[in-house]
């Protein structure tokens, strides 16, 4: 178990550099002109992530839960491919990435990274949701799996929507998104 603490120890200390890129990245943004959507869900976004974290320890200790490794080691491995796909959005948006729906008018769509892969609408997304499956099955926190998937689903409806309007929104017609894999902005939850 101590491994596994210091896993998503690793992981918390990885959201908190996620906002720290953030907050500079939400300057940036604003100070273009930026548009703030969404507030009324980050917040259960947030409750959400930090959810996932404090419920994949205990759980595990709690529930006795034990390390398989024929399930641990590949979930690892999933864990940390979830951590490269998210950086490599990171990258690849620059000071347009945030936690937050904040969209610059008039600037064009991110063709690069995974942003140029038009059969990957959400690459961020993505990764969020391997992550969620694979951190607690590391340690066969199926509990806390299946309860972020199902709760992380429904936000998701809801944050996609809503960064779909605003792209939308910011390129003058608010009645259609953005052709696929054109994405001027993504968040990291």
């Amino acid at each position: 178990m101590p491994w596994y603490a210091l896993l998503v120890l690793g992981v918390a200390a990885e959201r908190v550099a996620e906002l720290v890129v953030a907050r500079r990245n939400a300057r940036w943004s604003l100070a273009r002109g930026g548009v703030v959507s969404g507030r009324a869900h980050y917040p259960w976004l947030v409750a959400l992530h930090t959810g996932l974290l404090v419920s994949c320890l205990v759980e595990v200790r709690l529930a006795g839960r034990p390390f398989v490794p024929a399930l641990g080691w590949p979930m690892l491995a999933l864990v940390l491919a979830a951590q490269g796909l998210r950086w490599w959005c990171v990258v690849s948006l620059g000071p347009r990435w945030n936690t937050r729906v904040i969209v610059v008018p008039g600037i064009p769509p991110v063709r690069r990274g995974p942003y140029r892969l038009s059969w990957l609408r959400h690459p961020n997304y993505v990764a969020v949701a391997v992550e969620g499956v694979a951190l607690p099955l590391v340690h066969t926190a199926w509990l806390t799996a299946a309860g972020f998937t199902v709760l992380n689903a429904v936000l998701m409806v809801v944050r996609i929507r809503c960064e779909e309007a605003a792209l939308a929104g910011a390129a003058g017609n608010a009645e259609r998104p953005a052709p696929r894999g054109n994405r001027a902005n993504r968040s990291a939850m």
